[in-house]
């Protein structure tokens, strides 16, 4: 029983953030599943949706934010991370909210954090077998890890993957500008300069045709990496 408490109170200091932009199909079971493992501070930012991304959102139990405009993923991270820090999270988990992450696999990213080892945990999809990654998404995204090693010495093995966990004080020391898909790369690159002690860890993504279809392209990818390296050249 004591475990059980003890667990519960760490779920507690954890905060899972979501950006959502017409998720009005998917976010309600997302934010299900994530109770039924026992998370319950969770923030949905609806970045300026159409449909009723919100009031799924908040039928199913989440705390509700939302961006008047559609801003972009990273500027919807930034406002549910700030809302969480201001709210005494210990540790925040951004969470994909087209059903790709699995809420059983949270414990992977936050354990370390919560025994000390670092103060950032960013999932890869390659680090094991469990993903469905399609031969050209795999092209992209290791292309994206090569970038990120030439350009700001960290070496990881996935690149733009949202499934992370970071302590407070990491997050705190972060400089977020980026407001659309570039914020991935973005942090990536605060870790490095801000010295946060990160590390890898292999986590599940599943494609589903309703996620292939919202999420981003293969071309957008390229646009992606291409901005990194006129961001990286004209600084």
């Amino acid at each position: 029983m004591q475990q059980k408490e003890k667990k519960e109170q760490q779920n507690d200091s954890i905060w899972i953030v979501i950006a959502g932009y017409n998720e009005e199909k998917r976010i309600g079971t997302v934010i299900l599943d994530l109770k039924k493992n026992n998370y319950h501070n969770i923030v949905v930012v609806d970045d300026g949706s159409k449909d009723r991304t919100s009031e799924s959102a908040a039928d199913a139990g989440a705390i509700v934010l939302r961006h008047v405009i559609n801003r972009g993923q990273g500027a919807a991270l930034k406002t549910g991370m700030d809302f969480a820090v201001k709210n005494n999270a210990e540790i925040i988990v951004t969470f994909d909210a087209d059903g790709q992450h699995h809420a059983e696999e949270i414990p992977r990213l936050t354990s370390p954090i919560i025994n000390g080892e670092v103060d950032a945990c960013l999932g890869s999809r390659f680090l094991d077998t469990s993903s469905n990654v399609s031969w050209h998404r795999k092209v992209v995204l290791k292309g994206g890890a090569w970038i990120i090693w030439l350009f700001y010495g960290i070496r990881l093995t996935d690149s733009h993957n949202g499934f992370r966990a970071i302590k407070k004080e990491a997050v705190q020391k972060l400089e977020f500008k980026a407001d659309r898909m570039e914020h991935a790369s973005e942090i990536v690159e605060q870790i490095g300069k801000q010295n946060v002690r990160y590390k890898e860890i292999p986590v599940t993504i599943t494609y589903t045709d309703y996620s292939v279809q919202k999420g981003q392209s293969s071309l957008a990818a390229f646009g992606i990496l291409w901005n990194m390296i006129k961001s990286k050249v004209l600084k």
